[in-house]
């Protein structure tokens, strides 16, 4: 009886090679065919691992991912275990094996993973902003509307979030951080995670802008940003002028009241009241 046939994810060290599993060796010494985002790196895991040749070693990088997707599927069709490593960290996150994932998925293919190191998780959790409810936003848009739109959006997000960088990008993007969300929002900088000059930073982001000016910025870099304060309740005024539009337009007290209510977020009781107060001065 031949066995199943399935993609299994396998997580890298993102810098300390003490990182790797024991399961995860086990996956790389039983695969049939081992996908890997840079062949020359695996190769030296594998080797330290102590996993000896076996498996075909095929490149599955961002450019050709597409193309290589649809040889895997037909491989793990006829029973082969497929095993899919990046070059560090959690296949699928700011790297490819989405797309791999997603066409195996699609056919009806096993999916397994081996769980591990990443830099997501590592960077968070010593970052002492909170945990329970985070965004992973990766590397943003390099330039153009899509990068204004993005920070945008990043600087409105209540929630802690995650983000990439590349050390020669790192100090043009703190700074746009700090445009878009004020220079006094909480930031962590962690450098080099897991490995010997490994460094977490904790400060606001006006702070960061001149901590990164003040030497060349080595390593890749995880920036964990504080969400953005919770917005201001509207004052009496905001919501007398809103139900007062209302009423003009006709509506009744009880339906501008329920109207404002939902779209300013005030109470009901609170915006039936002065649309009370509007209707009987």
């Amino acid at each position: 009886m031949s066995r199943e046939g399935a993609l299994v994810l396998v997580a890298t060290p993102i810098g300390n090679l003490g990182d790797l599993s024991p399961r995860a060796v086990e996956a790389l010494r039983t695969a049939d065919v081992i996908a890997a985002e840079d062949t020359r790196r695996t190769r030296g895991l594998m080797t330290h691992a102590g996993v000896a040749g076996g498996a075909r070693l095929v490149s599955v990088h961002e450019h050709n991912e597409r193309t290589r997707a649809a040889e895997l599927v037909e491989r793990i069709r006829t029973g082969d275990r497929v095993v899919f490593v990046t070059d560090a960290g959690t296949p699928g996150i700011s790297d490819p094996g989405e797309r791999l994932v997603r066409v195996c998925v699609e056919a009806g293919l096993a999916v397994e993973v081996v769980p591990g190191p990443s830099a997501v998780l590592a960077a968070l959790v010593v970052s002492g902003l909170p945990t329970a409810r985070f965004v992973m936003e990766g590397f943003l848009p390099r330039s153009g509307r899509e990068r204004a739109e993005r920070l945008a959006l990043v600087g409105a997000e209540p929630r802690t979030t995650v983000l990439f960088e590349a050390p020669n990008r790192v100090g043009t993007t703190i700074a746009d951080l700090a445009a878009a969300c004020g220079g006094d929002r909480r930031v962590v900088i962690a450098r080099e995670l897991t490995k010997r000059f490994e460094e977490v930073w904790r400060g606001t982001l006006a702070e960061a802008v001149a901590r990164v000016a003040e030497a060349e910025p080595r390593g890749e870099h995880v920036l964990v940003l504080a969400g953005a304060p919770p917005a201001a309740p509207p004052d009496d005024d905001t919501v007398r002028a809103a139900v007062a539009a209302l009423v003009a337009d006709g509506a009744s007290t009880r339906d501008a009241a329920a109207e404002v209510a939902a779209t300013l977020g005030v109470p009901k009781r609170r915006a039936y009241d002065i649309a009370t107060g509007l209707r009987h001065p």
